[in-house]
């Protein structure tokens, strides 16, 4: 992880502007310009984690996986936020190139954080997810999620719940998305309430989307 100091350090001030700092903003000043999702995807019955999440649990990260329960929580979106989010989207997905699971380490499915500045797509969101956590993001509002990309492939992303509604990191474009407009169908997701349970989502985006460019 020698290559991203520099982004945890640039975003050591998250935590501020996400609390008391910007709390006595004039409203405008803390909303202008802002997307709205207007809408969270909806939950269904638990799931059975990923095994790729599993093995990454038993493999020690603690920190990612401690099964422990907690109040939902919506991260509440300022344009300061906003600004941090949209950078370490772009940083990341600068600095890692994605290579497949079987041609870094021989097997089909290995989740992980970036090595060398490699890694496929839950890789990619692992260490988005990882570095917002440290920056003061709440973890319940940082959902490592399944889907179904626009070839029907299996795709994982990092899905950001809010108080404007649910938003999309992905590996594939550096811009942050509304869940509905990503074109993806939904399959499962962490749970807000224990990392380590997973829950099964309905309403797939609609066909006629794609996934948005750069």
């Amino acid at each position: 992880m020698r290559h991203f100091g520099g982004f945890l350090a640039g975003l050591a001030g998250l935590a501020f502007l996400a609390g008391a700092g910007l709390a006595s903003a004039a409203p405008s000043a803390r909303t202008a310009a802002l997307p709205v999702a207007t809408t969270t995807a909806p939950v269904l019955d638990e799931a059975r984690p990923p095994i790729g999440w599993i093995d990454f649990c038993r493999a020690g990260n603690d920190e990612d996986c401690a099964n422990e329960t907690r109040s939902p929580v919506a991260l509440q979106m300022t344009s300061a936020i906003w600004a941090e989010l949209n950078r370490v989207n772009r940083s990341v997905n600068a600095s890692v190139e994605q290579v497949e699971d079987t041609v870094l380490y021989g097997v089909q499915e290995r989740w992980t954080y970036p090595n060398q500045s490699k890694g496929d797509c839950e890789d990619i969101a692992l260490l988005k997810r990882r570095m917002l956590i440290r920056a003061g993001v709440p973890v319940q509002s940082l959902l490592m999620t399944v889907v179904r990309d626009e070839t029907g492939a299996g795709h994982a992303i990092l899905t950001i719940v809010t108080d404007r509604g649910d938003f999309i990191m992905d590996s594939k474009t550096n811009r942050i998305l509304p869940w509905r407009a990503t074109g993806y169908g939904f399959v499962k997701r962490q749970s807000q309430v224990n990392p380590t349970v997973w829950v099964k989502l309905g309403e797939p985006a609609s066909p006629g989307l794609t996934v948005a460019g750069q």
